[in-house]
């Protein structure tokens, strides 16, 4: 795997970088004491990788304020679904025009109330692999069973006049095993109602672009990102590796 090949590169002695064919070996040296841009090829030695471990390298991007996040873990995303599972749903927001609810309570001592609300197309539901739908008050564990057979799952909480999405910390939409993230700084969250604009639609794709844009969420992208140390006697270079 590439952690097994970084650390062989670590051990030999030199580390070969092949981009450039056509032009000859540049010491690192002469590379620290030039102006950027430039293009160079070298012969160097890999010293350090960062991170160690490479599901590490996985970080959040927004592209609007350009700032990077870790990409929060499943816990994280638990305490924020019991925490919403305390605001009681709003039965005045079950069964709109374009989504139908169904509500249950769960048979343990907690005695949960669920919801779930599919969105309607053109009066009709869809078929489940291309339904939306919103839960809640559920688990994590339920959460990603829906994930499973529907398209798209988000998770709401009700308030007084619509429902709403979560504590951008949590995912604001999941779509297979995917968690889709906005940019706390960046998004200004709209009412779940802007979703009925897309449901209105010949044939809702519901593409996480497009859902994110009607929910006023600036979407976060998964990047790659790792840093390499080399040297080849005459000095080091900090390499950057950036990528989606």
């Amino acid at each position: 795997d590439f952690e097994s090949y970084l650390q062989r590169c670590q051990q030999l002695p030199v580390t070969v970088l092949t981009d450039h064919q056509d032009l000859s070996n540049t010491e690192l040296k002469t590379i620290m004491n030039s102006t950027a841009p430039q293009q160079y090829r070298i012969r160097a030695k890999l010293r350090t990788y960062k991170p160690q471990k490479l599901h590490q390298s996985v970080k959040l991007h927004c592209s609007k304020c350009n700032s990077l996040q870790e990409v929060p873990d499943g816990d994280d995303f638990d305490v924020i679904l019991k925490d919403s599972a305390a605001t009681a749903p709003n039965p005045e927001l079950h069964n709109t025009s374009w989504y139908d609810s169904v509500m249950w309570t769960t048979e343990d001592w907690k005695q949960r109330k669920i919801v779930i609300h599919f969105v309607r197309h053109d009066e009709m539901l869809q078929q489940p692999e291309d339904t939306l739908l919103m839960i809640e008050g559920g688990t994590l564990k339920e959460v990603w069973k829906l994930t499973k057979r529907f398209k798209c799952v988000i998770p709401v909480k009700s308030t007084e006049d619509d429902l709403e999405l979560l504590d951008l910390s949590a995912p604001f939409l999941l779509q297979g095993n995917v968690k889709y993230y906005g940019c706390k700084q960046c998004s200004a969250p709209k009412p779940i109602k802007s979703l009925s604009s897309i449901a209105t639609e010949e044939q809702p794709s519901w593409e996480p672009t497009e859902i994110a844009q009607v929910l006023g969420i600036e979407l976060l992208q998964y990047v790659f990102i790792m840093k390499f140390t080399l040297v080849d006697g005459t000095g080091a270079l900090n390499a950057y590796l950036f990528d989606y």
